[in-house]
Formats: C-alpha cells, sequence, structure tokens
C-alpha cells in the first residue's frame, strides 16, 4: 500500500498566513467566496446550523434537515487561469478562522494516479480516502464537537473522475471512478467533518454520478470590466496611475476586435504585471506607458478546450 508522501503534496494546516494572504488577494470572486465560506462551515461544523436554528428560531426547524444526507464535494469548474485552484487551496484559511478549530488541507497527489496497473488506481484512492477517514475522525473535544476538520483537493479532477458512459474509457480508469465514489460516500456515511474539491476545466466530462454528489458547484469565469479594474487596482497598489490609463489597461486586457476573449486572472497576476515590472527595472519607474505597451503586446490565454 502507498504511504502517505506518495498520496499527498505536502499537508498544509490551516490557518496559515500564506494562505489568509492569497486568499485575500483573489479580488473579484466575492460572490462565489461567501457561498463557500457558508458551505463549507455547514459540511465542516455540523453543529453550527443547529446553532443558528436555536438561535432565531429557539428550536430546531425542519428547514435544516435539508442539509442532512447532502454529500460533502464541491465541484470547481472554469477556465484555465480562473482562480480555481487558488481558491481551493485557500479558503479553507477562512472557514478554519471562522469555525475556530485547524483545518488540514491534503492536496492528493499526480502520483495517485498510477501507472495504470490493474488495481493500482483502486489501491491508492483507497488509501488516500483511508488517511482522510484517520484525520477527520480525530476523537472530538467538548460537547462532542470535532477538533479539527479536512479539505481533500483534487485537482484536474477529470483525469480521475471522467465519465463512465466514454466507450472508449478503460476498464481501470472506470474502476478509479468507481473508487472515488466510495470514497466520498464513506465520508457521507459516517459523517466526518472532511469535503472533496473537485476542481476542473472540463466540467461536462465529469462522470455524472460524481456530479450529482456535488453538495455546490461553482463555476468561474474568466474576469469582466469591474473584476480586472479591482485586479489591476489591488496589484497596482503604490504606481500612480491616471484614471484614463487605468481604463486605457483594463480595455487591452479584455476582449478586443479579433479575440473574443479577454485577460485571465492568471495573466494578469504571473504574466502582465510581472512583465511590466521586468520593463521598467531597474532604470525607470513603473508607469502605465509601460503597463499598457507590455498588455498590448502579450497574448491573453486562449481558452480550454477538450482538445488542448
Amino acid at each position: 500500500m502507498s504511504t502517505t508522501p506518495e498520496l499527498f503534496e505536502a499537508v498544509i494546516e490551516l490557518p496559515d498566513s500564506a494562505a489568509s494572504a492569497r486568499y485575500e488577494s483573489l479580488v473579484g470572486l466575492d460572490e462565489i467566496k461567501e457561498r463557500l465560506n457558508k458551505e463549507a462551515q455547514l459540511l465542516l461544523h455540523p453543529t453550527s446550523l443547529d446553532q443558528w436554528s436555536q438561535r432565531f428560531h429557539q428550536t430546531h426547524i425542519p428547514a435544516c434537515d435539508a442539509f442532512a444526507d447532502r454529500h460533502p464535494v464541491f465541484l470547481f469548474a472554469g477556465d484555465v487561469g480562473t482562480g480555481k485552484t487558488a481558491l481551493a487551496e485557500s479558503f479553507g484559511d477562512h472557514v478554519a478562522r471562522s469555525i475556530g478549530v485547524p483545518i488540514y488541507l491534503y492536496r492528493l497527489s499526480l502520483a495517485s494516479r498510477g501507472s495504470g496497473a490493474v488495481g493500482e488506481m483502486t489501491q491508492l484512492l483507497a488509501a488516500a480516502f483511508d488517511e482522510v477517514r484517520r484525520v477527520a475522525a480525530a476523537p472530538p473535544g467538548r460537547d462532542d464537537e470535532y477538533t479539527s476538520a479536512v479539505i481533500l483537493l483534487i485537482d484536474e479532477a477529470d483525469a480521475l473522475a471522467q465519465s463512465r458512459e466514454a466507450s472508449q474509457m478503460h476498464h481501470e480508469d472506470r474502476a478509479g471512478v468507481n473508487a472515488l465514489i466510495r470514497g466520498i460516500n464513506s465520508l457521507t456515511e459516517q459523517r466526518l467533518p472532511a469535503v472533496v474539491v473537485l476542481a476542473t476545466n472540463r466540467l461536462g466530462a465529469i462522470d455524472p454520478a460524481v456530479r450529482r454528489r456535488a453538495a455546490a458547484t461553482f463555476r468561474f469565469e474568466r474576469p469582466n470590466d469591474i473584476q480586472r479594474e479591482a485586479a489591476l487596482t489591488n496589484l497596482l497598489r503604490g504606481v500612480e496611475l491616471r484614471t484614463r490609463e487605468l481604463g486605457a489597461l483594463v480595455k487591452a486586457t479584455g476582449p478586443l476586435d479579433g479575440r473574443p476573449y479577454g485577460y485571465t486572472y492568471s495573466d494578469l497576476f504571473q504574466r502582465l504585471v510581472p512583465a511590466a515590472v521586468l520593463a521598467a527595472y531597474p532604470d525607470r519607474r513603473l508607469d502605465g506607458g509601460i503597463l499598457l505597451d507590455v498588455a498590448t503586446s502579450l497574448e491573453a490565454t486562449p481558452p480550454f478546450t477538450a482538445e488542448d
């Protein structure tokens, strides 16, 4: 059986200052953040819903029971560079601070997908869920409250959860999807404080049974004009930009004639701003002219397609 280091990348205990900074830097995702935090709190801290009901209704209202049997799965779906992975890796910090218990972030390693040997993927996934259950089932504290929680992140989830309806699907891949579903079901049945986050560029490729189990599906889009302006304003604090220069930059990073798509968040954070800083360093100050020159010379990342 595979050992934990082979199954997961470095485990992160939250709250964590680096994760907090990363979470706060994700502008333009406020609506997703708000719902995600509520959904996660209800799954990772189950008694909080009853506490809410008692506080505002002085009883346990039946409406709360609608949340009782939900599977602890979130689907993060959207194009490359739209913030899926960054949010998946950092939202647990905010939740940990809200519920007052540490959350352990486990990110499934690519090695867990195995080499294709018969039964290997099934064993690896079973071992991964065994570890998640072990940590999530740590002895509760006073009043039977759990003293920790777990987030299991599976990035590029379509590689593990690809639809079994595909006629060309290999038997081992089908077995892997079955193992994933069994793992999810085990967390649901035991009602452990654990959440599985499946991030994918291809929502349509995810197996229907996995999609049905998602407590919530969050769709990530490329930033619109308002979101790009907010992101650029945040990124360029301390840089003197005139209003018209910022407006020109927002326009240059959006859809243009001949390019029906704009910049992704990753394009702004990881390509545009670093390239502009390098263009100014070490002899000039960073200004709107440099930023606009770089923005018009870079190519926005093309949308992901199934053929890519």
